[in-house]
This record gives C-alpha cells, sequence and structure tokens, in this order.
C-alpha cells in the first residue's frame, strides 16, 4: 500500500539541481523505503558512527578506492532484511542505462542504510526488490514528503523503556542557500534510541515517556542517574534503533571532502539528538556533491551540520500516531 505523506513548498533536498526523490510506503505493515537519484552521477562519501549499522556499498565511498559517482542512495526500513530494496534500485536504472561504465554492462551504484523498524509493524513485511523499483518510479524533483513516508513510515524515538514509552518520527527534510548561490540539503530517517531536542531551547520535542506519569523522562538523565533500572531495560533493545540520511549540495567535492562532511553531518544529528551514535544506533550519513558551483569546505562543514538538525525537527515535528506509538501532536508534559 503507497499512500503520500505531506509534501510542502519549504526549502528541501530536492532543491539541488539533479537530485529527485521518491517514497514508497507501506502504511499496512508500517515500513517503506526512499531512494535519492542522482541519474548523472554524484561524488559520494559516508560515515556511519553509530555502533549497529546496517549498510550497503560504503567501502566503495573509502576516498582511496577507485569509483567516485554514486547513481542513488538508498534509506531502508526492514532492518538488515531492508537491504534487498536496493536491488530494485539498481534494476530501475539498469533499465534506464545508468551505472558505471564497464566492458560488459553498465553498473548501477547504490550505496543504502537501514533502520530498524520491525517492531511497530509486521515484522514479516519488509521492503524489497519490488518496493526499491517503486520508490524510484514516485522520484520526482518537487517537494518532498515528509512525516510517517518512505524510509520514515516505522521509524520511532525515546526507546529506553521500551516500545510503550516511545513515540512516532518519521524522515524529513531541509536546505540552505549559502555563499549566495551554493545550495546545501538533508534529508534524514530518524528512529533514535534516544530523544529529540530542540537545540535551540533544550526542549525535548519527542522522546521516551516515562508509563507511570506519561511524562518525557529524559533517556540521558535517566542514563546518568544512580542505579540500573535503566541500562537494565537496554536488554530488550539492542540494535532496535538507528537514524540515516542524505545530504546533497550542488557544491564541486573530492571524495575526502564529501567523507568530511559525512562527519559534519553526524555532528548535526548530535545537536538534536540525545543521547547519539550509540552501541545501540547505527546512525549513518551519505554526502552526494553533483559538482556544479565552488565552495569553501569549512562553509560547507557548517551549513551540512545546520541542515541536517533541522531535517531531523522536521522528522519529528511532521510524524503522526502509529501502531499505537503517539506522535508530537499527542506530546506530553515535559516534567
Amino acid at each position: 500500500m503507497t499512500e503520500p505523506g505531506s509534501a510542502t513548498s519549504h526549502p528541501g533536498i530536492t532543491d539541488v539541481a539533479g537530485i529527485s526523490v521518491g517514497h514508497a510506503t507501506d502504511l499496512v505493515h508500517l515500513t517503506g523505503c526512499t531512494v535519492v537519484l542522482c541519474e548523472a552521477g554524484a561524488v559520494c562519501g559516508g560515515a556511519t558512527l553509530g555502533g549497529a549499522p546496517g549498510t550497503r556499498e560504503t567501502d566503495l565511498l573509502r576516498p582511496e578506492n577507485r569509483v567516485d559517482r554514486v547513481h542513488a542512495v538508498l534509506l531502508s526500513g526492514g532492518s538488515a532484511f531492508g537491504l534487498a530494496a536496493a536491488d530494485g534500485v539498481m534494476r530501475y536504472l539498469e533499465r534506464r542505462g545508468v551505472g558505471f561504465e564497464t566492458r560488459a554492462a553498465r553498473v548501477p551504484i547504490v550505496p543504502a542504510a537501514v533502520l530498524y523498524d520491525l517492531e511497530l509493524g509486521d515484522p514479516r513485511v519488509r521492503p524489497d526488490a519490488d518496493m526499491g523499483e517503486r520508490a524510484c518510479h514516485a522520484a520526482h524533483s518537487g517537494p518532498v514528503d515528509e512525516g510517517s513516508v518512505g524510509a520514515g513510515t516505522g521509524a520511532t524515538v525515546g526507546k529506553l523503556l521500551g516500545m510503550a514509552g516511545a513515540m512516532k518520527s518519521g524522515i524529513g527534510t531541509w536546505s540552505v542557500c549559502v555563499r549566495g548561490d551554493v545550495v546545501v540539503a538533508a534529508l534524514v530517517a530518524t528512529n533514535a534510541f534516544g530523544d529529540v531536542v530542540d537545540h535551540r531551547t533544550g526542549a525535548i520535542l519527542a522522546g521516551a515517556r516515562d508509563p507511570a506519569t506519561g511524562c518525557f523522562a529524559d533517556t540521558a538523565a535517566l542514563l546518568q542517574a544512580p542505579g540500573d533500572a535503566a541500562l537494565a531495560s537496554l536488554t530488550g533493545n539492542l540494535l532496535e534503533h538507528t537514524s540515516i540520511g542524505v545530504v546533497a549540495t550542488d557544491a564541486v567535492l573530492t571524495k575526502a571532502q564529501a567523507a568530511r562532511l559525512s562527519i559534519a553531518a553526524h555532528a548535526g544529528l548530535a545537536r538534536v539528538v540525545r543521547p547519539s551514535h550509540t552501541a545501540v544506533d547505527g546512525d549513518t550519513f551519505f554526502v552526494m556533491g553533483t559538482g556544479t558551483r565552488e565552495a569553501d569546505l569549512l562553509v560547507l562543514e557548517s551549513a551540512v551540520a545546520d541542515v541536517v538538525a533541522e531535517a531531523v525537527l522536521r522528522s519529528v515535528r511532521m510524524a503522526g500516531a502509529a501502531g499505537g506509538v503517539p506522535g508530537p501532536a499527542q506530546r506530553p508534559a515535559s516534567g
């Protein structure tokens, strides 16, 4: 089942020329995937700082390795099962004659990362090759649907106290224009173990809720409090998280610069997810450079962190309730 989410005209990743985005969304089984296409090819780098990742083609992105352009990046639910959706993206691109030229065929280059959403919906139904291909057919360069769609369909945050105390999140996007005409943008599916915090006010926007009071529990504070009650709850929360995203820019990048910017993307995540990059998250970011405008790397690093933070906040604010997990409309009190 595929239905549109909430598309708006605010800044987003498709502001980068040559980038299109498509979602495939299963609202029955609460999972989905999202593809970021750049058929002309984009220089790409990546970084995984979480301790429990599920990824594909990340070794290829290392600066010393030969292939320096990708044709799509896939973000998917379904845990490691969801990596199969990348086969559908490759199938779509191959039919369009897109890929890295070899003597025998053009091979599409499609890095991917997955998040764990099996507990919210039906764990027997995961994104597959057909769903990945559907996401490609849905891709366009207009406003991007946000909230509980695509890779964000089954996303949740604040799971220290289990799913009964979690809150719904989703996928969000944002962009900025720096130095007059260089676009830097992000698309993030937030599925964090920790809480999402407004970095301007310090307020928790979505996170673990105390079952006894309905108030925010404050994951970081609870983890650091005396006693072992919070740590004991981790036994049921291994590998069940992960925030994943794509940054795109029309700046000229080398693979090494793209790799540096992917680390800056994680800095943006750390601003608004508390705690982030834990042993039970597989936080992964890709950076795509379409290479049409010159820009200083320091300027780009600053902008990348900003757009990732804003995209994460939107991924929470645009998410509705699903699977019995409340969204921001049912936000509890802070104290």
